[in-house]
């Protein structure tokens, strides 16, 4: 999401390097170049003003460490203002003291609303917490029952209500949203998820209606939905949100697309509200917290390992990994049937690509990530069919795989002798390196950071 302004940030950063001293000469160009990549990735024309500015009054300030060079001061500076312009804290959810709790789910049409209101009550499901769901767009043709496939996809409970029914002087959205959150509370429901109606622009009816549910239902919290793909679209309609309702927080969507990540960076700034949540995809789990450090982080170039960490201790199987461990820095090595393991509990943590992005761009990473764009994500299925097509034996015992059991494995796979031979090839190197690694061989790094690049190109 952030691939643009990394690499036009780390052109900056090069053109510093050799610099004796940040003088007004030097960082003026660096800012230059900064300040077009920050433009061009769609930030907020204000906010890119107000950035340049302090980070150059720092760069040529007192503040800066003199035993630093040049490139590692502005990397520095600006590490620390993006992190201040994002937020410095994660944004904390609110609840009410006496539950239910009121999330009221606001955004334009087509934003992702009802998408995003899912896999909020997912997170939630996963930090213990029991949510109801209820759609209030009585509008749109089919958004409740959208909601409803939502719901039931992910195990939740849903009020859906009685639509033909009317209460005397009660607005059908209204009565809706007073009667689930009177059901949330009779089922032990501890928060109540609503998806309100959007529009295709603001307008006063809109507004006006949801001004009627805050009122109602005084939720807690009060998030706007934003498509990421719209860039400053989205911060213009969060700030006409923000000042008419008075939203709690953002969750941009879509960031997993051609999102060039200015919104992220110029919403906060602009409506006062923080970005809490970034949707990555279009699975129930794509959902995750809005780091502001970590963000930073991936735009730096310095990878977001604690966001993959905590991916892996969510995901992979602890006992697997350490008894794969074992096996593999063991005399004996590994078999085919736990390298096919392997690369299942990988794949739970995402594309390759995803994972790959995650890494340090500077450093021993560097080749990693830059490669990510070139993994070819088929070659993993392809992979694993060729394994699965081996019998119990073959996979424990890859030496008695002979010419034709070869033929065999490439038929009953769909693929061809030359990828069988390849994946075979790749994987007795991998056997020695382990191997080599158990007994304390030296240069290990290395060589294992060769073997990780070439995992993309298994079968080829």
């Amino acid at each position: 999401m952030f691939e643009n302004l990394q690499e036009k940030l780390q052109r900056a950063f090069k053109n510093l390097r050799g610099q004796g001293t940040v003088s007004e000469e030097n960082i003026s160009e660096a800012l230059r170049e900064i300040r077009l990549a920050l433009l061009e990735s769609d930030v907020n024309l204000n906010v890119t003003k107000d950035l340049i500015e302090h980070i150059r009054e720092k760069a040529l300030g007192q503040q800066v460490a003199t035993a630093l060079s040049p490139t590692e001061q502005v990397i520095k500076i600006i590490h620390g203002e993006l992190v201040e312009l994002l937020g410095r804290d994660t944004a904390r959810f609110k609840f009410a003291s006496q539950p239910p709790s009121v999330i009221l789910m606001a955004g334009l049409q087509g934003s992702g609303k009802t998408t995003t209101t899912g896999k909020l009550a997912q997170w939630l499901k996963k930090g213990g917490h029991r949510p109801m769901l209820v759609s209030v767009d009585v509008y749109r043709p089919a958004a409740r029952e959208q909601l409803a496939v939502v719901a039931k996809s992910i195990g939740t409970q849903l009020y859906t209500g009685n639509v033909g029914a009317d209460e005397a002087g009660t607005p059908l959205v209204l009565r809706l949203a007073k009667e689930a959150k009177r059901d949330a509370a009779n089922f032990g429901c501890d928060i109540l998820l609503v998806d309100t109606a959007g529009r295709l622009g603001i307008d006063e009816e809109l507004m006006g209606e949801m001004s009627e549910l805050k009122k109602l239902l005084n939720p807690s919290e009060i998030l706007f939905v934003a498509d990421a793909m719209t860039g400053q679209d989205a911060v213009n309609s969060a700030k006409a949100f923000h000042d008419r309702l008075g939203i709690t927080g953002v969750v941009l969507t879509k960031m997993d697309g051609d999102a060039r990540g200015g919104a992220a960076l110029s919403i906060r700034q602009v409506t006062g509200a923080p970005v809490k949540f970034i949707g990555t995809g279009e699975k129930p789990d794509a959902f995750e917290p809005f780091h502001p450090d970590r963000i930073v982080s991936r735009i730096m170039g310095m990878g977001d390992i604690a966001t993959l960490l905590e991916r892996a201790e969510e995901k992979l199987d602890r006992g697997k990994a350490e008894a794969f461990a074992k096996k593999a820095l063991a005399g004996d090595g590994f078999s085919l049937e736990d390298f096919r393991d392997q690369l299942r509990q990988i794949k739970k943590l995402g594309s390759m690509q995803s994972i790959l992005k995650m890494l340090p761009s500077v450093g021993p990473f560097q080749g990693l990530q830059q490669a990510a764009g070139q993994v070819d994500e088929s070659q993993f299925t392809r992979v694993e069919a060729i394994i699965n097509s081996m019998t119990a034996k073959e996979r424990l015992n890859h030496e008695i795989i002979s010419g034709s059991r070869r033929k065999r494995i490439a038929a009953g796979s769909g693929t061809s002798v030359q990828e069988v031979n390849n994946l075979l090839r790749q994987y007795a190197q991998m056997r020695k390196m382990f191997k080599g690694m158990g007994a304390g061989g030296g240069k290990m790094q290395r060589r294992l950071m060769s073997q990780m690049g070439s995992m993309g190109r298994f079968g080829r």
